[in-house]
Parts: C-alpha cells; sequence; structure tokens
C-alpha cells in the first residue's frame, strides 16, 4: 500500500558487512524505521562478505522476521568491492542507496539525499565527511589517493570513499562494469565511470561517528597495495 507521506516511491538499500556482529542487527533495525517512514517499497539487502563470526546468522534471522530484508552471502571474503558489487547488480528497486554496517553513520539522513535528488536531479547524491572519525593517518591516507585519482581521471570530489551514497539504478545498468573486488579501488571505479558516462554527481555532508564495536580492514596493508593496483589498471585501460 502507497505511503502518502513517502519521499520516494520506492527504494534498495545494501550493507556491506564483514564480521560487524556488534553492529548488523541495529544499523538494520534503524534503517527499516527510517525506511517505513519514507519510502512506499523498500528492501534492504545484507552483503555478508565471508564474515567469520555470528554476522550471517544474525542477517539470516533478521531477514527471517521481516521478508523486505534479504541476505546475499559470499562463502569466502572477498573484499569491499565485491561486496558493493553485490549490493549494486541484486538491487531491484530504481533507487539504490548503501551505508557501511558498522553504525557510523545515521541512515535517517537518507531524507537529506533524497531531498537533494529531487531538488538537482542528480543521477547521483554522494555524502562527504563533516568530520571523519577515523586516526589522522587514514585521513591523510585518504587525501593521497584522492590527489593521485584527480591527477589521473580528474575527477575532484571532497570524499571518493565516504560509505554513504544514494544512486539511480540507471547509472548501474549503463555504465562498463564494475571489476575491483579485493581493494578500496571500487569507490574510485565507480565514480570514474559515472562521470565518463556523463551522469550527474551532487555531493552533500554527512555526520560520521566513532565505531562502537569491531574493528575496520580498510587501512589494511595489502587492501592499499591492490587499490593502487587497480587505479593503474584502469588508468591504462580508459587512456
Amino acid at each position: 500500500m502507497k505511503n502518502k507521506n513517502s519521499l520516494i516511491d520506492e527504494i534498495s538499500v545494501f550493507f556491506p558487512a564483514y564480521n560487524e556482529e556488534g553492529n548488523i542487527k541495529e544499523t538494520v533495525l534503524e534503517a527499516v524505521k527510517v525506511l517505513n517512514d519514507i519510502a512506499s517499497k523498500w528492501e534492504i539487502l545484507i552483503i555478508n562478505d565471508g564474515s567469520k563470526d555470528g554476522t550471517l546468522a544474525i542477517a539470516k534471522k533478521l531477514a527471517s522476521d521481516d521478508r523486505r530484508v534479504k541476505v546475499i552471502n559470499h562463502s569466502k571474503n572477498r573484499g569491499y568491492g565485491a561486496a558493493l558489487k553485490s549490493g549494486f547488480y541484486n538491487a531491484k528497486y530504481s533507487w539504490i542507496a548503501f551505508t557501511d554496517a558498522d553504525g557510523q553513520f545515521d541512515f535517517s539522513e537518507i531524507d537529506k539525499f533524497i531531498a537533494t535528488q529531487k531538488k538537482t536531479n542528480a543521477d547521483l547524491v554522494i555524502g562527504y565527511y563533516r568530520k571523519r572519525q577515523v586516526p589522522f593517518y587514514r585521513k591523510v591516507n585518504s587525501f593521497l589517493w584522492e590527489t593521485m585519482v584527480y591527477l589521473l581521471f580528474g575527477l575532484k570530489v571532497r570524499d571518493i570513499d565516504c560509505g554513504f551514497k544514494l544512486i539511480s539504478k540507471k547509472v548501474i545498468e549503463e555504465i562498463p562494469k564494475l571489476e575491483s573486488e579485493r581493494g578500496a579501488f571500487i569507490s574510485s571505479e565507480f565514480l570514474i565511470k559515472a562521470k565518463k558516462n556523463k551522469f550527474k554527481i551532487v555531493e552533500i555532508p554527512v555526520s560520521h561517528y566513532p565505531r562502537k564495536k569491531g574493528v575496520g580492514t580498510g587501512a589494511n596493508l595489502n587492501v592499499i597495495i591492490k587499490s593502487f593496483v587497480d587505479l593503474f589498471r584502469l588508468w591504462r585501460k580508459l587512456r
């Protein structure tokens, strides 16, 4: 039944999750409350990327309690890029949003993404951190990465890797298939290809909070190295 007060007709939301047993339930249930208020039709996809803890069991219980919640399971850990691709390519509705499963974003801010899209007619509304709650060296790494992406591809956004975005499904359908899996290059690859295909990108500020439980893996050395390998591979392909 159509929600007369809905901000958006339909939306798919997904959460990439790796060893997030301490966060995933709260993250999903908060999103459910928000989506019930703002969307006529919605789904949540939990992308379990080979977690070694209780993430999968919790995700399956959430799905059994609400048919609009679904689980996509990677039997082995494949990386953040693979998790994002599983979310993008399995989403069924015309708008797609995602945030990290660690609870560091306030999903209720999705209403600002939707309002911005309606005001600007953007194809992608992407967040940038008001104040990123990570160690200083992570901020330095991000600055160097974003400078390299700008020099190689001319892509200039405030926070390439901010994990809160709203995207039209047509972007996913029309850009070349995403390739990155193991490294953190997926966000850059996605935005580079969207820009090259003339899709409109608009940025808005988002809140970011300290991680309450668990440990992030984005700063692992092997992830960083793989990201740079993917970066130069795409540059050679597109130049």
